[in-house]
């Protein structure tokens, strides 16, 4: 049966509660019990929401986390019209891993509840299917506007630059250094860039 408004906006509270605690003491250290006392539900209006407990909860929180990647790069990744749109783009998902260093709670979600599962791969699918369609969008576009070539399988080089973050995502969790990812952006999109040159 689909949630009230008041029902919705009460398991987001949680999720969003939930994640919050996540990203102060790790996923491991979190309690069903610190999340309601962060956010005013009881026991029974929680199990309620994730008749299941933490597992589901976590898988929740995990969906929450990757909304995030992709909205807290808008408008740019959704705007990418122009060579200046790319590096604004650029900095921004630079900026963001910067900021979160080597605590993902995405990963940290994902891992807990057991790595590669049905649930999670579903979760995974859903970002990166998200991200690429993004990237596919902006190469097309760049391509009527003549600074693309033609010739370039979209879908593929939209999943070459994601690969190539995602690595560099990788990386910065395991060293916290930047400088792998940030190479992988900046060489994909000057790759994308010299296409329209070799058509010349």
């Amino acid at each position: 049966m689909p949630l009230t408004r008041k029902g919705a906006a009460t398991r987001q509270r949680i999720i969003e509660g939930a994640a919050d605690q996540i990203r102060e003491q790790g996923v491991f250290a979190v309690r069903l019990e610190d999340v309601m006392a962060r956010t005013a539900t009881s026991k029974s209006q929680l199990f309620h929401y994730f008749p299941e407990g933490k597992d589901e909860l976590l898988l929740a929180v995990a969906r929450h986390e990757a909304s995030r990647v992709i909205d807290e790069q808008q408008p740019e990744l959704g705007s990418l019209t122009s060579w200046t749109a790319w590096q604004q783009w650029r900095d921004k998902v630079v900026a963001r891993y910067r900021a979160q260093g080597s605590d993902c709670p995405l990963h940290t979600a994902l891992a807990q509840l057991g790595g590669a599962t049905d649930a999670t791969r579903a979760v995974a699918g859903e970002l990166l299917g998200r991200w690429q369609r993004e990237l596919a969008a902006g190469i097309r576009h760049m391509q009527s506007a003549g600074e693309m070539s033609p010739g370039l399988d979209v879908d593929r080089e939209a999943a070459a630059l994601l690969a190539g973050i995602q690595g560099g995502v990788l990386i910065l969790m395991t060293t916290g250094g930047l400088a792998h990812l940030e190479a992988a952006i900046d060489l994909g999109i000057a790759r994308l860039r010299a296409s329209a040159h070799r058509d010349r």
